[in-house]
């Protein structure tokens, strides 16, 4: 079979539409039975082409952002969320600003709530209420700071009423939060609460059942992201806010929070400091 000029440059363009995509590396098979046929080696000489693109590309990309700083990565992500969004209904429904997530762009410990209260949608800051205050007591019983892990939700925006967001809500925040957990890389992510859990692991267990073990958790990616694959361990514990609620789930909880210091290297008391 014989391609002409017009056939040949369609499949040019059609690899590069591929490439334009994300979708590659793409590679030549070996072990043909009998010669290939002319499209074939065509497909196997522009294969080969583009995967050598794509490997020059990967190495200076990979270059690019290890000399880019975290912090200027997150407010890329901030900047593409804007301050006025209205991706989703919560936008519409009463909330005065985005919050968009704090602390150390390169933490090794990053926890993730469900979504703002009354106080953080005023300040613009996770976890700053009655709930931030223990949130802040257990990170401290873990030998941290506050400013040395990293803080986000699922949503970024305040549901009405501190109610659950909903699933369309939290589908459409997540792709941004997935942006966050590759650049920041934390070795871990606790999950804090079901609302939490469920999403991040896509499951409806109880917490019971979510408890007590560690997850690989990969942030989900789109054709459109270009950094490398990441995965971290993930764990789950309560929320700060239904431990105030009902104070004896706090020994469970620092049982989850041991856990996660053990795999950190960090020091295991056996007993939480008071207030934690």
């Amino acid at each position: 079979m014989t391609l002409d000029p017009n056939t040949k440059s369609a499949l040019r363009e059609r690899l590069n539409f591929y490439r334009e995509l994300g979708i590659g590396p793409l590679y030549r098979r070996q072990g043909y039975s009998s010669s290939p046929c002319d499209l074939q080696e065509v497909l196997s000489r522009e294969a080969a082409e583009i995967e050598a693109a794509l490997e020059a590309a990967d190495q200076s990309s990979s270059v690019a952002t290890a000399g880019e700083d975290s912090a200027a990565l997150l407010q890329v992500i901030a900047d593409d969320i804007g301050p006025d969004c209205q991706r989703c209904n919560l936008g519409k429904l009463g909330r005065k600003q985005i919050v968009f997530g704090t602390g150390d762009p390169h933490a090794e410990l990053m926890f993730i709530g469900e979504g703002p209260g009354a106080d953080e949608d005023a300040q613009g800051l996770p976890f700053v209420g009655r709930a931030g205050q223990l949130l802040n007591n257990m990170i401290a019983a873990m030998g941290l700071k506050r400013e040395q892990v990293y803080i986000a939700n699922i949503v970024k925006c305040r549901p009405p009423g501190n109610r659950t967001p909903e699933r369309d809500e939290c589908e459409t925040c997540s792709p941004f939060l997935m942006r966050q957990i590759r650049v920041i890389r934390p070795k871990v992510i606790v999950a804090l609460g079901a609302t939490a859990a469920k999403n991040l692991l896509s499951v409806n267990d109880s917490m019971n059942s979510l408890r007590g073990r560690f997850y690989d958790f990969c942030p989900p990616r789109n054709l459109m992201d270009t950094d490398q694959l990441f995965e971290c361990k993930l764990a789950v514990t309560y929320h700060p806010a239904f431990l105030l609620r009902d104070p004896r789930q706090k020994k469970e909880a620092w049982k989850d929070l041991q856990m996660v210091m053990r795999y950190l290297d960090l020091p295991t008391p056996q007993r939480a400091p008071e207030g934690a």
